[in-house]
């Protein structure tokens, strides 16, 4: 089965070549705003509305995905700049947060979404530390304002849960609703 990836993420795109999955990019460009505030309820609404987007364009099977981080309730999306980034930061230096992921996967019969939690500690970071990660320019495009797979995995001292959630795909929720609900074992038979 040929999958369409609504997402423009290399890092999702690495997943799908790893995993030696047969699809093609097609980015949504769907507005990534919900008024839901309970986060497994906001990512499965947003990576929905990704979902139908690309859906409503090619008619193939479509897989997105949305992550967000939670710190103390409050939604943590993508920084607006720098200066955000540095603030995000050092609100998540020495603490332990949340990051959320929603997957959906719709086709001609169905639509199927699922979220997945994951907690993750970080370290306590200097000032000097945050203004060195942020002028790499990594933390601007991820949300909390940190990629665990980059050189913020320096930043980390532990991590509760599915590693792949925080990278920005749960790949093993993934497989449970393509097996579960659309047939298809990403396990190759070889």
């Amino acid at each position: 089965m040929k999958l369409i990836l609504a997402s423009a993420s290399p890092r999702r795109k690495a997943i799908f070549t790893d995993l030696g999955l047969d699809f093609e990019i097609v980015p949504s460009n769907a507005d990534e705003n919900t008024s839901e505030r309970e986060p497994s309820r906001a990512v499965m609404a947003l990576s929905r509305q990704k979902a139908e987007n690309v859906f409503s364009r090619t008619g193939k099977t479509v897989v997105s995905a949305d992550t967000i981080v939670v710190l103390d309730g409050q939604i943590m999306g993508k920084p607006k700049d720098e200066a955000d980034a540095r603030r995000m930061l050092r609100a998540l230096s020495g603490r332990a947060h949340e990051v959320y992921t929603g997957i959906c996967v719709k086709n001609a019969e169905k639509t199927v979404s699922r979220a997945c939690r994951t907690t993750v500690r970080f370290r306590e970071l200097s000032d000097t530390e945050i203004e060195r990660y942020v002028r790499t320019g990594e933390p601007l495009d991820k949300a909390g304002a940190y990629g665990i797979s980059g050189l913020g995995a320096l930043l980390i001292s532990g991590v509760e849960g599915d590693f792949w959630n925080v990278v920005g795909f749960p790949i093993a929720t993934f497989g449970e609703v393509m097996r579960e609900e659309f047939g298809m074992e990403i396990m190759p038979e070889k």
